[in-house]
């Protein structure tokens, strides 16, 4: 029995062909996409239980198929990039991407991420909830939910998984690189502004929601959770 199925979307064949035969060695099952289009495609048919995605795609790029799959679904997306410029990081991050992969790649570190991101979404391994509530909010990192007020609001992995380490540990400040290393996890080659970006997405879905807690900048230092007396 297969260990999961991954689709893995490059236009350069030798790529996928490659990325086929480390990822079959490790037991997963493999289907391949060369553009955006057929990625979609695939994606539907298939539903992986993860997504590799190159950026420059033809038909449509990998930008566009990252916001596709992320309208309909939290299946885990590692992307890949020759650029590995931090803007495309920040930018494939705000999109609900879960890592990166720049090339030229170690295939042995592309297996290691990929068994990270699956492993953060396997749940646990003891069948205990993993919930943390406080006034006016629900954060399941069990189903990957998030509730403001008893409302389910949409929220990508990286982002409840950011939330659920900080209110974890309330009024714990965190430095950017402790929550790169903590939250992102294996090596991420990230840049701070990545934590930047996902706490302020959150500030967004989470300001004003009560007066008994608070997603607080620390100046000079990062962020906590913070319990209101």
């Amino acid at each position: 029995m297969a260990a999961g199925k991954i689709l893995v979307v490059d236009d350069d064949q030798n790529i996928c062909e490659l990325l086929r035969l480390y990822i079959e060695k490790e037991g997963f099952e493999v289907c391949i996409a060369n553009d955006g289009r057929k990625a979609i495609e695939i994606f539907d048919e298939q539903n992986p239980d993860l997504t590799m995605l190159d950026i420059m795609l033809p038909e449509l790029d990998g930008w566009q198929v990252c916001r596709e799959i992320r309208k309909k679904s939290q299946c885990p997306i590692i992307m890949l990039t020759a650029k590995g410029e931090v803007f495309d990081k920040v930018l494939g991050l705000e999109l609900g991407a879960d890592d990166y992969v720049v090339k030229p790649f170690e295939t042995k570190e592309v297996m290691a991420r990929i068994k990270a991101v699956l492993r953060r979404y396997g749940g646990n391994a003891e069948g205990q909830t993993k919930e943390v509530r406080y006034d006016k909010l629900s954060i399941n990192l069990t189903n990957y939910e998030l509730k403001v007020d008893g409302t389910a609001i949409d929220t990508p992995p990286k982002e409840m998984e950011l939330i659920y380490h900080l209110a974890s540990n309330p009024n714990r400040v965190f430095t950017r690189d402790q929550l790169l290393d903590e939250v992102w996890g294996f090596d991420y080659y990230g840049d701070s502004r990545t934590v930047d970006v996902h706490v302020k997405r959150l500030r967004e879905k989470l300001e004003g929601i009560s007066d008994k807690w608070a997603l607080k900048t620390v100046w000079g230092v990062g962020y906590k959770f913070e319990l209101k007396e």
